[in-house]
């Protein structure tokens, strides 16, 4: 079995600083060689990711300015990435919308992880293009989509690479793109109501300036609200692994979030507002609590200072639930069963 995992061009494979998609191809992808399988990453010329790998761009490319589905340099990529594939490859794994539109001419299987929310028109297009296999990343997500076939993957993480402290300080964290929809102006809220320190980590991207100018900068101070700029994964570990909480007041339907698992890696607890995946993955009193406004997750905090969860016992959640053993193997079920499906198919023809 050979399998070709394309990743979009922009970040790196891993991402040395924010990228869910990337990591997830990264991990994914190193899980699958150590199962035995055959692997090519298609991506760009800064990734490490310890397998095969092939790019067409040497240089990461991000942030960039515009859509993300409408980019030439996105097609190009994809386009080049699925051309080498069909060569050698048995089943293509894409993840992004893009490759979806070329599977009309393609001959293997494809798989297409969906790893964003589900806006009118790109559900549209997925509809349109039933050939490929989706792969949902939370069972709110595959609800959302409306194609039956399609399966639901939780993502999962190597755990190893999070340290785990079970003696907290005195802050609470919020780490993700600062934009209005991750909901970093109520996680300032939260933190004045519970007064409790909060660290931020995230970029700013450019199309957010304003909105980072005008809601998150007024507030801070260095003492109540602190803003760290981007995480890499060591900043992240200490970050997170040293927090009372981490914040997830999100303001969309969040397709999975995982930075919620992250934080659980590190035995800290999660707040989160609900919408999409939130109570798929946070287990109210066992991996933090799923609040209903500002109000309640500022009561959390407090009561998480005064009475906090076992560092431990979260860790274990995140390892029952959410590794990456999990993840891979459900991945090499699916693509299996569609590859035994194909042969069925040709030997029908035959």
């Amino acid at each position: 079995m050979k399998i070709a995992l394309i990743a979009p061009p922009f970040i790196a494979v891993p991402p040395k600083q924010y990228g869910g998609t990337e990591l997830f191809i990264a991990q994914l992808a190193e899980g699958l060689k150590a199962k035995g399988i055959d692997v090519v990453v298609y991506t760009n010329g800064e990734s490490t990711v310890d397998v095969e790998k092939r790019w067409l761009f040497e240089q990461s490319q991000w942030p960039i300015k515009g859509d993300i589905y409408n980019h030439v340099r996105d097609s190009t990529h994809t386009a080049w990435a699925l051309h080498e594939a069909i060569a050698d490859a048995d089943l293509i794994h894409i993840n992004n919308a893009t490759g979806v539109t070329f599977s009309q001419f393609i001959d293997q299987p494809m798989v297409c992880t969906l790893h964003h929310p589900l806006e009118p028109g790109l559900t549209e297009l997925y509809r349109h293009f039933d050939g490929v296999h989706y792969v949902c990343i939370s069972r709110n997500q595959k609800q959302s989509l409306g194609i039956a076939i399609a399966s639901v993957i939780h993502h999962g993480l190597d755990t190893s690479l999070y340290e785990v402290r079970e003696k907290k300080k005195r802050y609470l964290s919020f780490i993700g793109r600062i934009a209005p929809v991750k909901g970093v102006h109520l996680a300032i809220q939260v933190a004045r109501k519970a007064g409790i320190p909060l660290k931020i980590a995230g970029e700013v991207q450019p199309l957010f300036q304003d909105y980072f100018d005008s809601q998150v900068k007024p507030h801070i101070d260095g003492n109540l609200v602190e803003y760290l700029g981007s995480a890499d994964m060591s900043a992240k570990n200490e970050l997170l692994a040293d927090s009372l909480t981490m914040l997830f007041p999100i303001q969309w339907d969040e397709p999975f979030g995982l930075v919620m698992i992250e934080s659980m890696a590190c035995g800290t607890p999660v707040l989160a507002l609900p919408g999409g995946s939130v109570p798929e993955i946070v287990k109210d009193g066992i991996s933090g609590f799923v609040c209903t406004d500002v109000d309640e997750m500022a009561a959390r905090a407090q009561q998480l200072e005064q009475e906090p969860m076992s560092a431990r016992s979260i860790r274990k959640y995140v390892e029952q639930n959410f590794s990456i053993g999990r993840m891979v193997d459900e991945y090499i079920k699916l693509y299996s069963a569609m590859l035994a499906g194909q042969n069925e198919r040709e030997t029908a023809v035959a």
